[in-house]
């Protein structure tokens, strides 16, 4: 899998460490990707730490990659954006951002909006308060469709707590606060 990766440097201040590395996978997201950049954008203003979003285009077929790239002369963000080749899912893709964090805690969420990024710091400060090495978000408000979607997800949170003995209330939430290490 070839990836490349761009960057721009804005004026941030780099004598402090990236704390937060936000990882977004994206495909076919033309109609998202700008209002998502704004939504991180708008919950993050109020993080001290100094924190990285990474975006990661899954070889999109529409303007995903074009309307990323609008946001790399914003002032003040830490943008990477990674494009893959062509698509090669969702788990790959968010393997190709975390593998360009640099910061000591990682953030994934989903392109789509339908995580909300304002929920990142709240979710930082729980993980560092109680320990944690995993926080994982739970998609209460689901906009997905109940035959097609919500009910395959209730059964698979049921199987996967079941078998595995650990009980979360979505597994399928990709908002998610890891320990990078």
């Amino acid at each position: 899998m070839r990836t490349t990766a761009e960057s721009v440097v804005t004026p941030i201040d780099t004598a402090k460490p990236i704390e937060l590395s936000l990882v977004v996978p994206l495909f076919n997201e033309e109609e998202s990707v700008g209002p998502l950049i704004e939504r991180i954008c708008s919950a993050m203003v109020d993080y001290a730490p100094a924190w990285e979003l990474i975006l990661v285009d899954d070889g999109s077929t529409d303007a995903t990659i074009v309307n990323a790239r609008k946001a790399l002369s914003r002032p003040g963000l830490d943008l990477k954006i990674v494009e893959l080749q062509r698509n090669f899912g969702q788990t790959a893709a968010m393997q190709a951002g975390i593998t360009q964090a640099a910061g000591r805690l990682i953030a994934t969420l989903d392109g789509d909006l339908q995580n909300d990024p304002k929920d990142i710091p709240s979710m930082v400060a729980e993980l560092e308060r109680r320990g944690l090495d995993l926080l994982v978000g739970w998609r209460k408000n689901r906009q997905d469709g109940l035959l097609l979607r919500k009910v395959p997800s209730f059964i698979a949170n049921r199987l996967i707590g079941r078998i595995t003995g650990v009980r979360l209330h979505d597994y399928g939430c990709s908002l998610k606060i890891y320990r990078a290490r």
